[in-house]
């Protein structure tokens, strides 16, 4: 604590009360010599507002760089990438002394609907927490705090601010919790920023479960709880819950609440010192940071226009290229196609809106690359008005060059914060002039400008690039890559469906009132197109390459800390490149429902064309074990699994088996637990069999001398049919005879056994897991 900063306990309850709500919209409060500190928007870029104020984009903000949204970054599988993009954007973000920048946002990808899908990562929690988790290294190491947001289950747009996500446990934790607990463990974010929703009918700021029994007792958070802007229904349930600063400031009244909270025990005393510590801490914290990272003097702009260049081209992915038609030479007869050619949809609308330092037209960068005027033709409107006129131009241009390069996507209108998409199509016009092109002259390159997946299988193109939003450097980047001069490594994110009724959450999205079902579980994008055997556009992790690799020499052990997965990549092209190697595992069996695979690591590797490179990767412990509702937490399974090494989620180059131990996990038996539960456990079988025995008949051994068990007359094994019996009914199939007090006596004397010979393993036997007291409440 610096020497000028109060103690939390020092201060005042009402000036205790007054640091957990902000000082205006995006500050926090000076009180009794405590520093006010700066929050401001991200994450793709800074949008720090010094004049009019709010959230949703709408007033300007100062310049800055415009880094490829999430939705790009994560096409990349690139964590440098990530992690040096997070540096820059600190840097930025320093120099106008913000403290926290609010971001990044890593709630999953449950529906291709979802209007705020551009700002989040993909639909798999490892490939996000990775991501997000480098990201949060880059802002941080550069003195500038992080808020990982929006925990948790913030997944639609629609009723935002008072929709209930009703999850089960399993799933919430498996997948919707799973990339926050990576990244707060991993990289120690400074702030976590709750939603706006409920979940399971309890609003995320006042759900003393999810903010302070998950967050900080199980992950060890040590940071301040955030809310979302405007978030906040209750200020005393909230300081409560754990939230320690709401945001933005509401006028005094709701500090007076809960100063007199405290005063008549609706809220305790010691709640309130530790949410206006936590606020103290962070202030502090914010400085020393900033005074212990050198000054490297002004923001280097073309430096980080550049580095946003770098990312965008790795962001790019070759979704096809029949017959090799990419990449173009300069020299090529080329026309481009398209508004957004001249209009680039390079970023989403709305909290993360940057008002970019400069940004590359594709139509320009394209001209500059060949040295050339380009002939260029809109086709279409970016507005929402029809141009017939417009698409006749386009069809008469397509038939007089040798190649086109046609840009479709969607425009800002069409997705942004604050509201869902209703379809995945793109724009009828723009389809319809695709299809006319495509008549016109068949070597068409498409280069699709989204922020939310589409559906494309309609536009038969030989060369298509999905170009997702790829920041202030989209045009330069392109060209890059539709010249050769980066061959493109990008990999999908999230999977590109057929059909917006092939999706998971079609019949629960965005729900009705008041509530939205995940009625999908655990199956939500590649999981739940591989399990339902469904056809798609493109899987999650596609992409092609101007190059070509082989895979081969896979080895696989299973050790304590994880499965490691060696192989060898070879690139056989002409082309120096590189190629995300993708590992999946799948259990051969399970007790509990599984995905048939599901992505536990990921390589981005450079390789030079013609040479090969060893590839290494783990797969931790923590990242294959499953959710078990039963201890509430995290176990691995015992048994046979396939390691899957490829290119995508279905194109598996290599596959192998491996053995796994598992997790030993101790559940007291009970007159509940079923015979078979009963006389698997070594304890209490041998008390309990004979009495089976003399219930049901036993076994007896026919003439050969094989056991037989299968009752007699009634034309069934009677010990297959009674394993599922609950024991304690056996009282009454035995008439009374046989006392419930003596199979209780028979379980607690088993039970007793077992902690005694668990307890010979020593408190450090990682592999022991006792059961869980309480059940989740979220």
């Amino acid at each position: 604590m610096a020497d000028n900063t109060p103690n939390a306990a020092d201060l005042t309850i009402e000036q205790q009360a007054q640091l957990t709500s902000g000082q205006d919209f995006w500050t926090t409060k000076s009180v009794a010599g405590v520093p006010s500190i700066m929050l401001t928007d991200g994450p793709h870029g800074l949008r720090k507002q010094d004049g009019p104020a709010d959230h949703l984009g709408v007033a300007g903000s100062v310049p800055a760089t415009c880094f490829p949204p999430a939705v790009a970054l994560a096409q990349t599988w690139n964590p440098d990438l990530a992690r040096r993009a997070g540096g820059a954007i600190a840097d930025e973000a320093r120099a106008q002394r913000v403290s926290v920048l609010l971001g990044p946002g890593i709630n999953l990808k449950r529906s291709p609907l979802g209007g705020r899908n551009f700002e989040y990562f993909s639909e798999d929690p490892l490939l996000t927490g990775q991501m997000a988790a480098a990201f949060v290294d880059g802002v941080q190491s550069r003195g500038v705090g992080t808020s990982l947001k929006h925990f948790a289950a913030n997944n639609q747009e629609t009723d935002r601010m008072r929709v209930s996500a009703d999850v089960d446990e399993r799933t919430l934790h498996e997948l919707y919790l799973r990339a926050f607990r990576h990244v707060v463990r991993t990289a120690s974010p400074w702030t976590v920023m709750c939603s706006y929703n409920k979940i399971n009918g309890v609003y995320s700021f006042e759900n003393r479960e999810l903010l302070t029994t998950i967050l900080r007792e199980a992950w060890g958070f040590t940071g301040l709880v955030v809310s979302d802007w405007g978030a906040v229904a209750d200020r005393v349930s909230a300081v409560a819950a754990g939230l320690d600063l709401t945001m933005p400031f509401g006028g005094p009244a709701g500090d007076d609440l809960v100063a007199e909270a405290v005063a008549d025990g609706t809220l305790e005393a010691a709640d309130l010192l530790t949410s206006a510590g936590r606020v103290i801490d962070l202030a502090v914290r914010a400085g020393a940071a900033a005074a212990a990272v050198p000054d490297t003097g002004p923001v280097d702009l073309d430096a980080h226009h550049a580095l946003a260049r770098e990312i965008a081209a790795q962001a790019v992915v070759l979704l096809r290229n029949d017959e090799n038609l990419l990449p173009l030479t300069p020299e090529d007869d080329i026309a481009v196609i398209g508004a957004l050619a001249v209009e680039p949809r390079y970023q989403g609308g709305g909290s993360s809106h940057v008002n970019a330092t400069g940004v590359d037209a594709p139509l320009a960068a394209i001209r500059a690359r060949t040295g050339r005027e380009v002939r260029f033709a809109a086709g279409y409107s970016t507005g929402r008005e029809a141009a017939p006129l417009l698409a006749d131009e386009a069809i008469a241009l397509a038939g007089s060059a040798s190649t086109i390069v046609l840009f479709l996507g969607l425009a800002e209108a069409q997705e942004s914060e604050g509201f869902d998409r209703t379809t995945i199509d793109l724009p009828d016009d723009q389809i319809a002039l695709a299809v006319r092109v495509l008549a016109a002259n068949p070597r068409t390159v498409v280069i699709l400008c989204h922020g939310g997946a589409v559906q494309v299988s309609v536009i038969d193109a030989p060369a298509v690039l999905d170009a997702a939003l790829l920041g202030q450097a989209v045009g330069s980047a392109l060209a890059d890559v539709l010249f050769g001069d980066i061959n493109p490594s990008g990999r999908l994110a999230e999977t590109l469906p057929r059909r917006i009724e092939d999706t998971p959450a079609f019949l629960n999205f965005p729900g009705e009132h008041g509530h939205v079902s995940y009625g999908e579980g655990l199956f939500i994008g590649y999981r739940w197109y591989d399990a339902r055997g469904l056809d798609v556009t493109y899987p999650f992790g596609h992409g092609l390459s101007y190059t070509t690799f082989g895979y081969d020499g896979l080895a696989v052990e299973s050790g304590a800390d994880g499965i490691r997965v060696t192989l060898r990549l070879t690139n056989t092209g002409d082309r120096d490149g590189r190629e995300i190697v993708q590992v999946y595992l799948g259990a051969d069996t399970s007790s509990v429902a599984r995905p048939p695979r599901e992505l536990k690591g990921f390589a981005n590797v450079g390789v030079a064309a013609g040479e090969s490179v060893p590839v290494s990767i783990l797969l931790t412990r923590g990242d294959i074990a499953y959710w078990d509702t039963r201890i509430h937490d995290f176990i691995v399974e015992s048994g046979s699994y396939t390691v899957y090494v490829g290119s995508s989620s279905r194109d598996i180059r290599l596959t192998a088996g491996v053995e796994v131990t598992g997790d030993a996990v101790r559940l007291p038996l009970t007159l509940e637990s079923t015979i078979a539960e009963v006389t698997a456990d070594p304890a209490a079988a041998e008390a309990v069999k004979p009495l089976t025995d003399a219930l049901f008949g036993g076994t007896r051994e026919d003439a050969q001398g094989d056991q037989d068990t299968s009752g007699g007359s009634l034309g069934t094994d009677v010990a297959a049919m009674m394993a599922s019996v609950p024991l304690g009914r056996l009282v009454d199939f035995s008439g009374g005879r046989l006392p419930r007090e003596y199979l209780q006596s028979i379980l607690e004397q088993a039970n007793n056994t077992d902690q005694a010979n668990n307890s010979t393993d020593g408190p450090d036997q990682a592999n022991d897991i006792p059961v869980a007291a309480p059940d989740s409440g979220v």
